[in-house]
């Protein structure tokens, strides 16, 4: 069945009684029997840092205007109704899409959501604080994205109006903790549907096999690449969709420590982390010169090293100068080897891995329910904070009481499996 079937659209109806009242305004989805009516398009406000090409806001809301390959064919049931745009780059695209398209570019986030009235007029909220000229931390080098300014903006339209929608964030909640469980607990109080994360957990798989919920998982090791945030999130939440689906859900992370250079080596002697499962996740990755990565790792190479309260041991190594490409390797109790898969992206425009990430959106705003947990990204945004505080203070291990909260993993059939199970009539991979 596709993601517009009967069960979804009886939670979408559902939906507009609880948290997200205006809902019911938009949705006119309705089946009779068995036979579908397309859903009408719902309009959807996007408040992003910058708007050019290639970057998230482009390859993101680009597929809402567009089409999911970005050449005008078919795309999401989602309009954009107005645009805000942080800052205005060489480059911006925004203005020639809106003179295009139609759409207002506003001055505020509140008339992005209201379209200057005193009134939510828009089904749902994208929130896209990736990409644009801000500043780093002076200590750890953690990019100072304002995806929390954006949030209390978007929330304090909320309460003046006194209607919430749902509101989807982009990669990791903040670039430090605090602000990232306080749109967490923001959006318990007052009772919206908040989404986050990025294209990785809804990518390609090779092999396509999904993890089932309850797998006894007794190791993990994840093969990421890149920034150690920027990317290193990327790695994290790789990571964390799989090891969510183990026996008892997630537990929760009581320690992280980050290592660089000799340390990991001395972590492996002292099996902090297992050279069989490094072995197999590089040995998926096509590009990986067989049997060579230890030597072909790069100096700023670095391994998470994470501690579940379950008892899990988990790791994650940004493994540069091995490969451009993230590889997950299990050791699940009854086999034999390794279970081991790697995540494909696109490498080139329109990047179909968000067209991906976009129906889990469109699930999000069309049924007010995330399709999968935020608590995913939280304890993610929280293990990667802590882990850019351990790579500045040489290694050191930090305890993480503030982690000390689980979640059960989602099992929604499209945004937590292989991308090729959905229904796009998209290619099958880059």
């Amino acid at each position: 069945m596709s993601l517009l079937d009967r069960p979804t659209f009886l939670k979408s109806v559902a939906s507009t009684t609880g948290a997200t009242p205006l809902l019911g305004r938009f949705l006119e989805g309705a089946f009779i029997e068995g036979a579908r009516i397309p859903r009408r398009k719902l309009p959807v406000a996007a408040i992003v840092t910058e708007y050019r090409d290639r970057s998230h806001a482009d390859v993101i809301v680009g597929k809402i205007l567009e089409g999911f390959q970005q050449d005008g064919d078919a795309g999401a049931d989602l309009y954009l109704a107005s645009l805000f745009t942080y800052q205005v780059p060489e480059g911006d695209m925004s203005r020639g899409l809106a003179a295009k398209y139609g759409f207002p570019i506003v001055d505020t986030i509140d008339e992005a959501i209201t379209l200057g009235s005193d009134q939510v007029k828009v089904a749902g909220v994208l929130s896209i604080g990736e990409h644009g000229s801000y500043p780093y931390t002076p200590d750890t080098q953690q990019h100072m994205y304002p995806r929390r300014r954006f949030f209390d903006e978007i929330s304090a339209s909320f309460r003046r109006t006194g209607s919430v929608v749902p509101v989807f964030n982009d990669k990791h909640l903040s670039y430090r903790w605090r602000d990232a469980s306080h749109m967490v607990e923001t959006a318990r109080e007052m009772k919206f549907p908040l989404m986050a994360g990025s294209s990785l957990p809804v990518t390609w798989r090779r092999p396509a096999d999904m993890l089932p919920i309850g797998t006894q998982i007794e190791d993990a090791l994840t093969i990421g690449y890149g920034g150690y945030e920027s990317y290193g999130f990327h790695a994290l939440e790789t990571h964390q969709s799989l090891i969510e689906r183990r026996r008892g859900g997630e537990s929760g992370v009581k320690g992280i420590q980050a290592l660089r250079g000799d340390a990991v080596w001395q972590a492996e002697t002292a099996g902090r982390w297992s050279r069989e499962l490094a072995e197999a996740a590089f040995a998926a990755i096509p590009d990986v010169p067989k049997g060579k990565w230890e030597a072909a790792l790069a100096q700023d190479a670095a391994w998470y090293l994470i501690d579940h309260h379950d008892g899990l041991r988990s790791s994650v190594v940004m493994a540069n100068g091995v490969s451009r490409h993230f590889a997950v390797a299990l050791r699940v109790k009854g086999r034999r080897d390794p279970v081991v898969t790697w995540f494909q992206l696109q490498e080139g425009k329109p990047y179909l891995h968000f067209a991906y990430l976009l129906k889990a959106i469109e699930h999000l705003i069309h049924t007010g329910e995330p399709p999968y947990p935020v608590e995913r990204t939280l304890l993610t945004t929280g293990i990667l904070d802590r882990a850019m505080h351990s790579l500045f203070n040489s290694g050191k291990r930090f305890l993480t009481p503030e982690l000390a909260f689980g979640y059960q993993p989602s099992d929604w059939p499209y945004a937590n499996h292989p991308a090729s199970q959905l229904r796009l009539n998209l290619p099958e991979s880059g």
